[in-house]
């Protein structure tokens, strides 16, 4: 599942590909742009900010967002691709390489001036130069709903999503109906920043330091499954800021109180 890291991970490989290069090809595969022409223009940059891609380009950027299943895939020019056609949302190319975003939950193209409009939204990045633990603690401390809900709230902490919220609330030993008000923040904000970053560097995301299948989490799809640390059965219920937004919990409720 897409977190803050994959974005991250993303963004780097097409800065190093993309990054100085004129643009060869250009496709955003969404109505509302899908006449947008940028070839010809070099590409400045390519950057994330929590689970946002930014690709600076010309006067212009492009904003996507891998939501649920999103993938940005490099190929050399001519190589084939490893998904089919019809998935592509974004097809950036340049003499060299071929970039193609596949299941892209948000595609769009801004005016430069309006990059802001992104990244204002988003609380602290941990991934990002200009992060700031305290600020992240002081945001989420104002937040009366449960721990686990506030984690995803992206105006909070940018880049931690459900698989993050699982995992870190099981390590810090917070039920995840705890109201976050009532949760000794500063040491959760400091373990999912060292997460993230650790994780970015990995080739498969893990929590419990054991990169093998099935091995990589404590809590997170595991219902039903024995706790890693007790034995007691993993639960799971839903949470969420609205009641169509429910977003699956998992829990051990021996280790978490």
């Amino acid at each position: 599942m897409p977190e803050g890291d994959s974005a991250h991970r993303a963004a780097r490989t097409l800065h190093a590909v993309l990054a100085g290069s004129v643009l060869t090809r250009f496709e955003l595969r969404v109505p509302r742009v899908a006449t947008a022409d940028l070839r010809g223009e070099r590409v400045e940059s390519v950057r994330a900010v929590g689970k946002h891609i930014l690709h600076r380009i010309g006067s212009a950027v492009v904003h996507t967002h891998l939501k649920m299943e999103g993938e940005w895939h490099v190929y050399r020019t001519g190589e084939r691709w490893r998904r089919p056609g019809f998935r592509a949302r974004a097809v950036l190319d340049t003499a060299t390489h071929s970039t193609i975003g596949f299941d892209l939950g948000v595609v769009e193209l801004l005016p430069r001036e309006r990059e802001h409009e992104i990244t204002d939204r988003l609380g602290p990045d941990p991934l990002g130069e200009a992060w700031d633990p305290d600020e992240a603690a002081r945001l989420l401390g104002k937040d009366p709903r449960p721990a686990h809900v506030a984690l995803l709230d992206q105006r909070s902490v940018a880049g931690f999503g459900n698989e993050y919220a699982n995992e870190l609330l099981f390590l810090r030993g917070i039920d995840p109906r705890t109201p976050m008000t009532a949760v000794d923040i500063a040491p959760l904000v400091d373990l999912g920043a060292r997460a993230i970053r650790s994780n970015l560097v990995l080739p498969m995301r893990s929590f419990t330091g054991d990169a093998r299948r099935g091995r990589s989490h404590w809590v997170y799809n595991r219902t039903g499954r024995p706790c890693r640390r007790c034995a007691t059965p993993i639960e799971e219920i839903a949470l969420g800021a609205q009641p169509d937004a429910q977003r699956r919990v998992f829990w051990c409720p021996a280790c978490q109180w």
